[in-house]
Parts: C-alpha cells; structure tokens; sequence
C-alpha cells in the first residue's frame, strides 16, 4: 500500500483531484494507494474554514476507484484534535490558513502507517510515484528537498515542506510532531508548521530538487509544485498559479505536458458541480 496525506479545508478538492490524476496517469502502480484526507471545521476562525464535504470525498472516491477498486480514501476529521492541541497557538493565524497546521497532528491520529507521504495540494507528478515513495527512510524522520528561494535566502539545507516523506515510527519516537506543536505555541514563526518542524528534527534525508521542483520543470522531474513564484518580467513580481487554473498553466507556464490530467480534471469538475446541482434541485 502506497500511503498518501493530503490536509485542508473544502477548497483544496481542485488540488486533491488534479494531483491524485497525475499520480494515477503517471505511475505504473504494483500496489494500491491509500489517500488519507485530514480536514477539519474551524468556521467560527472564518467562515471558509469549513471541512471536505462528504460529497468531495465520495466523488473523489469514485474517481479513484474508476481506476482500481483497490484503492482507497480516508477522511479523518480532525477537529476535536486542533481544538485541544493547536487551538489559539501563536501561528493560527498562519501565512496559508490553520490547515497547515494540521499535518502535525498526525501522530494522534490512530491507524497511521508506518511510513506516509505527506503532500501538498498544488502539486502534480511528472513522473512514476514510486521514485519517491520507494525512498529508503528507515534510519530518518522524514525525506524532503529544498526550497527552491529558502535555499539561497536562508540557508543551503533549508527544506520545503510541500513533500515530506515520513517515517511515522522513527517520528513518534523522537517526538518530532510534539516538539513541533510546542514550537507553535511559543512563538510566532515565518512559515509556521514548516518552521516548527525544521526546529523540531533530529535527522533527516536531504531529497534531490526533481522530488519538490518548485520553479521549473524538466524531463526527469517527479514533482512539479505550483507554489508561489517569482517572476522576472515585465517587472519583478510573485504570483501563485495552481495547477487547476489550466489557461494560466498554458499562457504562464507553457505547459502542455499535463493536458492529459488537467482536462480530464476539467472533465471530472464539470461533471461534479453538475451533480450538485442536480442534488440540491431534487432536495
């Protein structure tokens, strides 16, 4: 079984959708995948703070299953666990929203793997997941590459968080997640959850930049992470073009190498939201 983490609020199923097509499009899989999908309501923060809806995950769900009934989704509504562990920390308030939070409560989650790959929701496979997940981390907490600007603004080492491969046993005895959480209740950080867990490490495996390309895409990338980027003309500025967005990714990027994923996503949105229609028509 292949694990897989995802962690966010109603507004990451683009994310959750396009990236899990590329994995599926893009790998030649011996084993099933296990989508574990942390979410949470925390409303009265924002009203937008609602969770994954039980519609997102069924459809999800028969996505996935359309491509092997082996594969499987759990949500895991960790509520209950942010109220008491993370609630009022210095860092809810985090750059992104408290969801980023959330992939440190995983060692209080029961059932959890072993080892998990943690990822974020705006990323796609490039290539075969298996190149990352069959990463040996035995003898570390977890695997991540560097953060493309982190790199050079911070310090050479400085990882992005955006693909963490975990080792859940080396993690809970160490008490990496606990130290991390501690962390956020101190003080506030730049990155938050990213930054309190980089404090928190005792040992880690140093990825090679194609598992976490946050800026370009080459032929032997594995992960293409659609994070906030730096762009040079016609004058410096950032912008944060997710994957979903397919005409941005076609007029932007030049991308065309994802058009087999992103318009069967195109496909599989429209037909999703048509559905709901229909259910809150017949209500």
């Amino acid at each position: 079984m292949i694990n897989l983490l995802y962690c966010g609020n109603y507004g990451v199923f683009d994310g959750m959708l396009t990236g899990a097509l590329s994995i599926l499009k893009r790998s030649r899989l011996k084993e099933p995948l296990c989508f574990y999908v942390f979410t949470m309501d925390v409303s009265y923060l924002k009203e937008t703070y609602t969770p994954v809806t039980p519609e997102q995950i069924r459809f999800f769900e028969d996505v996935i299953h359309s491509y092997s009934p082996e594969h499987r989704v759990v949500p895991v509504d960790v509520t209950e666990l942010y109220k008491k562990h993370l609630s009022g920390c210095a860092n809810e308030g985090a750059y992104c929203s408290p969801y980023t939070l959330i992939r440190l409560l995983a060692d209080l989650v029961e059932g959890m793997p072993d080892k998990l790959l943690y990822l974020d929701c705006d990323l796609l496979f490039n290539r075969d997941i298996q190149e990352l997940y069959s990463i040996d981390v035995s003898g570390v907490e977890y695997a991540a590459a560097r953060d493309h600007y982190g790199k050079y603004l911070i310090y050479p080492n400085y990882i992005n968080a955006g693909v963490l491969l975990f080792n859940m046993k080396k993690m809970k005895e160490t008490g990496i997640f606990e130290k991390a959480r501690g962390w956020l209740h101190k003080k506030k950080l730049t990155f938050a959850d990213q930054s309190a867990l980089i404090r928190s490490t005792t040992v880690r495996k140093m990825l090679p930049q194609k598992f976490n390309d946050q800026k370009f895409l080459h032929r032997h990338t594995v992960v293409r992470h659609f994070s906030k980027r730096l762009f040079w003309l016609p004058y410096p500025h950032t912008e944060n073009i997710k994957q979903w967005k397919v005409s941005l990714v076609h007029k932007k990027f030049h991308y065309y190498v994802f058009d087999d994923i992103l318009y069967e996503y195109l496909y599989l949105i429209e037909k999703f939201r048509r559905e709901c229609r229909s259910g809150s028509e017949t209500e």
